[in-house]
């Protein structure tokens, strides 16, 4: 495919026998039986979908097989936004739904930066489930009271959380990176009654005690009963307080049947946090209903996955990914596990496992795509990816060059799904569909259910212009609350404050002419120069194209009763910021996105402020240059790097 056609042609399109054998489809022939109605396309479905909202989410409960007692009623107060109700009358137990099938398929596979354990199979997660559920019992856990973990991307994670799950327990986790700080930020405003913790992890071939951090966490949770320490490293739980080691309860615990209680719809199941660094964390409910369903409807319908196929996701435990990746399960699924560095020992790590355990769907993130790329690596080459039919990339925007590099260095037979969601639903807006071609640079299709337009700053819905992403009807993830907000104020004002009864995600996006989306960045980290908005990733799509830069960051300084763009940018190891490299990167930005966008400034730095997900942070930066407090540095994986653009005296002319 020659470069001057790309925007012509699609990069890829699913065969005809692939498309009429997906589950998608099979979900269209229910539609037709129910209903009597022939949806021709992915745009007919999703447009019934959201037009008959209650008709939807009554067949893809059917559809996907949810084990729980749907009751008459699917929806109520539909045009309430917050406050509709779904499946009011419903019964269901989440763990119940993921445990489903007791045989000896296998359940999960683990890697530890290429040390793989013995595969877990469905029968042995169901037994060590069922122990730790008889665990929590004797320890007075109830529906309601809270189990927190401080842990790896491990399978003693997953068990910990369904055997929460199953009694009623909601459950949250936050990954062994975070300081003392950052995690009291959190699990202290939700008071668990038990923790489950790592005794420390490795991460880049090192082995990291998390010992101490654990003496002062346990310290800061004065509500806190018991501890049951995950012997990670070897060291256990070395004389902590109220602590056990995971090891010996569950061989200490009784042989027994695993119960699962069947609750609302909406009973609460995770906590969530924003990981914002404006203030302490807001603590986000999300329901084992909605969740589950949401889950269930974007892994069988959108991802097409069938059981015992393969899942993998790269995420840690404080990502709202780590909970997705988990309810693969639901699907019949084998979840591939990792934790660790991405690129130890070496860039290879994860196209390795691919080939060894067979991943069919490989979900990961934009920066790791963009990181294999500038490495070198050309995976097409040296691995065995032929098990591998679907990539899923989120965590910020993915460029248009990325497509070109998946379908050139990585697999030209591969469906690329960007998606795009967040923690506050704990799934996705837009992402793939397996009955539609994928576009260089785009989002392939709004979500099935999902009312998703772009409005202009009047409320206008366009195309092909930039704006806000907006929902205009409700959906069964949206979360039932904020932690500690009992009428409710903190969360209206979160998503419903800018356009009353429309939830508003705060995503500066586009819908392109082929139907598809495109993220141009955080709404709140937008450019504003001369009165333009501009979006920093269209910037980022621009200058991280050229070899000599690694990463960049982009803000708006308020100067001189107006706003300028100031780069920051990482060059690369052997390359210097001089006139002539700024001069590229200025034709670069110029040439590919606009002249609007060329920054008035550009400033090499050695190191850009990253949340614990991964995602860099444009506003704590923006803070640190008006000389304005970052309020939560907790939230960040290396708060260091603020002191780098404090008081900058490239930014005072």
């Amino acid at each position: 495919m020659q470069h001057d056609n790309r925007q012509e042609q699609p990069l890829w399109a699913p065969s005809a026998q692939a498309a009429a054998a997906s589950n998608m489809m099979a979900f269209i022939g229910l539609v037709k039986e129910r209903h009597g109605l022939s949806l021709a396309s992915y745009d007919a479905l999703h447009g019934w979908s959201v037009a008959n909202p209650g008709l939807f989410w009554d067949a893809v409960w059917d559809f996907t097989g949810v084990i729980g007692d749907k009751g008459a009623r699917i929806l109520t107060g539909a045009e309430k936004m917050p406050g509709a109700g779904f499946f009011p009358d419903a019964r269901l137990n989440f763990a119940e739904n993921l445990l489903r099938g007791e045989g000896s398929e296998i359940a999960l596979h683990f890697n530890n930066e290429g040390e793989r354990r013995e595969p877990i199979t469905r029968a042995t997660l169901r037994r060590d489930v069922a122990r730790f559920a008889s665990v929590l019992k004797s320890w007075g856990v109830k529906e309601g009271d809270r189990v927190a973990a401080f842990m790896p991307n491990c399978p003693e994670t997953i068990i910990a959380m369904l055997a929460a799950a199953s009694i009623g327990a909601v459950f949250s986790s936050c990954s062994p990176d975070f300081g003392a700080k950052g995690v009291l930020d959190r699990f202290g405003q939700i008071a668990p009654k038990v923790l489950v913790a790592c005794d420390g992890y490795r991460y880049a071939g090192k082995v990291l005690s998390a010992h101490d951090r654990l003496a002062e966490i346990v310290a800061g949770l004065p509500g806190l009963e018991h501890v049951a320490v995950v012997p990670f490293i070897g060291e256990g739980p070395k004389g902590l307080a109220k602590a056990h080691d995971w090891n010996a309860l569950l061989a200490a615990a009784p042989e027994g049947e695993l119960s699962f209680a069947r609750l609302p719809f909406a009973h609460p199941l995770y906590i969530m946090y924003s990981s914002g660094t404006t203030g302490i964390p807001k603590c986000i409910v999300h329901s084992a209903g909605g969740t589950l369903l949401q889950h269930l409807k974007e892994h069988r319908l959108h991802c097409d996955l069938k059981p015992g196929e393969t899942l993998f996701y790269f995420t840690t435990c404080g990502w709202m990914m780590w909970n997705w990746l988990v309810s693969g399960l639901a699907a019949g699924a084998t979840l591939a596990l990792y934790d660790g560095s991405p690129f130890h020992p070496s860039a290879r790590v994860l196209f390795d496992y691919i080939g060894a355990v067979k991943i069919g769907v490989f979900g990961t993130s934009a920066k790791f795509i963009d990181a294999v790329k500038k490495s070198g690596l050309k995976p097409r080459e040296t691995h065995d990816l032929a098990s591998m039919r679907m990539i899923l990339s989120t965590g910020s925007p993915l460029v248009p060059e990325s497509f070109d590099f998946v379908y050139e260095d990585i697999k030209n037979d591969v469906a690329l799904c960007s998606i795009s969601g967040g923690t506050d639903i704990i799934s996705c807006f837009v992402l793939g569909s397996p009955l539609l071609p994928v576009w260089r640079g785009e989002i392939q299709a709004k979500g099935l259910g999902m009312a998703v337009e772009v409005w202009d700053d009047e409320g206008r819905p366009v195309t092909g212009e930039k704006g806000e992403l907006v929902c205009t009807r409700p959906f069964p993830s949206m979360p039932i609350g904020f932690w500690n907000d009992a009428d409710g104020a903190k969360y209206r004002a979160a998503y419903f404050e800018r356009f009353p009864g429309v939830w508003c995600h705060g995503d500066f996006a586009e819908i392109t002419p082929h139907g598809g989306i495109v993220i141009h960045g955080r709404s709140d980290a937008t450019l504003n120069p001369g009165g333009v908005r501009i979006g920093t990733a269209e910037i980022y799509a621009q200058v991280e194209q050229l070899p000599e830069v690694q990463e960049a960051l982009a803000i708006g300084q308020d100067w001189q009763g107006d706003v300028r763009v100031v780069l920051f940018v990482v060059m690369r190891e052997g390359h210097a910021l001089d006139e002539a490299m700024e001069r590229r990167i200025r034709e670069r930005i110029r040439s590919g996105a606009s002249p609007r966008h060329v920054p008035a400034k550009i400033v090499a730095v050695a190191d850009i402020p990253r949340t614990k997900s991964g995602k860099i942070t444009e506003l704590a930066v923006r803070d640190i240059v008006h000389g304005r407090e970052v309020k939560n540095r907790e939230a960040l994986a290396n708060p260091e790097a603020l002191a780098l653009y404090r008081d900058l005296p490239e930014l005072q002319s």
